[in-house]
């Protein structure tokens, strides 16, 4: 019987080469390590090199305009969880033209339901609400029928600040950190809370609220010829416009929905929940204005320092402007930060201040009752980096976490959104109010140092100087076996922090 030819192929080895066939599995096995590789070089490579502030920037900048006087604003500062929703429900309540709400992450929970259904009947009166929330905890959060019940009046519009696009892997670094709510040109409420419940409300068990502060401003010149002229909140307002028109900000929770009645009834529960609100307190739905002037307290200027607004590396303005000021303290300085995450730059920075002989402490969560893993890791990896600068470092020991980012210098005091890492630093938006002379500023100082009560110096030898009442906490659960892990591989992104 007569063999049909071979090919040279297999007169050579023997056999007939096999046909490769390509399948989806075979395919992703090629393509996806390639796209994860892209992701993470494209993610991290352009924010290796941390920039610093230009000429340009430092020439503008003058101290002087911190230290004005005259201005229309008053403030108090709100530190209760609770008190810190109920302002928030009050002010919305308030509203006759503008509502202007500007969120790092916002939630569909008790709280958050319950800030959304007062959004919903101002809406009804005719507000104009514009939402800006950080894109990735948009995308994330965004879905729940609650949001696009809102989002779908004609009167309200949200837009998301850079919604990362997974093609473009270093759009998910740019975040807006921004946490404040402008109400008309009357009110402002500006600080480090979240929008859900760990940061607002009586919702979930004392251990688990996060310890945190906002100011309340108000505006005295409100409705006047002047009501523009003197205040803080004509800063916030031309800044949110600069974010809120940038090419980064795009609309979002505005098309119809393929199932329209999950937001009919997301809107029907928002309806009865604000009515069970007004059922309940009464006296937070009261339609006469609050006495905000009885409220707050008297400040002689504020300033509003902010961050570039686009989503590439950042130059670290809030951070110099910080320690610029913190530069020309004569008695002391207090810095209050959840975290402490810092390149050589900015212990270098605190090394000077401290040299300077003006006593600067600065407190911040201990391990032990930190809420942030990442952070917590790099403070266990290099913790006596930061003890070197001569700063002299508390660490929190109190019930839960804390996240308050405040300052006192000299007497100026300031509040706001900015942590003492480098994400703040050189990637995020971030906003702080200063604060010159006045009550206010006395105010902040009494809150600070009474949160110093459950606060330990830590000791550049290790330990702790030891304190009456306030226990060292064992590092427990999870943290005790992952910070060994993480607190060294952390160090390869801890920019990213």
């Amino acid at each position: 019987m007569t063999r049909p030819p071979r090919s040279l192929f297999a007169r050579r080895a023997g056999s007939e080469k096999p046909r490769r066939k390509w399948t989806l599995r075979s395919l992703l096995c090629r393509v996806l390590p390639l796209y994860l590789l892209y992701f993470v070089l494209g993610a991290t490579l352009p924010f290796l090199s941390p920039p610093t502030v230009s000429d340009s920037f430092r020439a503008a900048w003058d101290p002087a305009v911190f230290e004005q006087v005259g201005s229309t604003d008053r403030a108090a500062l709100v530190t209760d969880n609770q008190d810190a929703l109920d302002v928030r429900l009050r002010m919305i309540g308030e509203a006759e033209e503008r509502i202007i709400l500007s969120s790092f992450d916002i939630r569909d929970c008790d709280s958050g339901r319950d800030i959304f259904a007062a959004l919903l009947l101002a809406a009804d009166r005719g507000v104009q609400i514009q939402i800006l929330w950080d894109g990735v905890s948009g995308l994330l959060r965004g879905g729940s029928p609650i949001f696009r019940a809102l989002g779908r009046l004609p009167n309200v519009e949200i837009r998301f600040y850079n919604a990362p696009n997974l093609l473009l892997p270093w759009t998910v670094n740019g975040r807006m950190h921004d946490k404040y709510l402008l109400i008309d040109d009357r009110l402002l409420l500006l600080g480090g809370r979240n929008t859900f419940d760990l940061f607002l409300g009586d919702y979930v068990p004392d251990a688990l609220k996060s310890h945190d502060q906002d100011v309340l401003v108000y505006n005295t010149a409100a409705g006047t010829e002047q009501s523009g002229a003197h205040t803080v909140l004509t800063q916030v307002e031309t800044y949110f416009q600069s974010v809120w028109e940038s090419p980064y900000s795009r609309t979002a929770l505005d098309r119809p929905p393929l199932f329209p009645g999950k937001i009919d009834r997301a809107e029907a529960e928002l309806r009865t929940r604000y009515a069970a609100l007004a059922a309940a307190g009464p006296p937070l739905f009261d339609p006469i204005p609050l006495d905000y002037a009885a409220l707050t307290l008297p400040v002689e200027h504020v300033e509003l320092l902010s961050n570039p607004t686009g989503i590439m590396r950042k130059e670290p303005w809030v951070w110099w402007q910080l320690m610029a000021l913190m530069g020309r303290a004569e008695e002391r300085v207090f810095l209050q930060t959840p975290y402490a995450v810092l390149n050589e730059p900015m212990y270098q920075a605190l090394e000077d201040l401290a040299a300077r002989g003006v006593p600067f402490d600065l407190q911040l969560n201990s391990v032990a009752v930190g809420d942030n893993i990442m952070a917590s890791s790099d403070y266990v990896h290099n913790k006596q980096r930061l003890l070197e600068t001569g700063v002299t470092v508390w660490e929190w020991f109190g019930d839960y976490s804390s996240h308050g980012k405040s300052a006192l210098i000299d007497d100026m005091a300031v509040v706001g959104s900015y942590n003492l890492d480098m994400r703040s630093t050189y990637l995020d938006t971030e906003l702080m109010l200063v604060f010159h002379g006045g009550d206010f500023s006395r105010a902040l100082e009494e809150y600070l140092l009474s949160t110093q009560d459950h606060a330990l110096q830590a000791l550049p030898q290790g330990g702790y100087v030891p304190k009456e009442g306030v226990e060292v906490l064992p590092v427990i659960g999870a943290k005790a076996w992952l910070f060994p892990i993480t607190s060294v591989v952390f160090q390869l992104i801890r920019y990213l922090l």
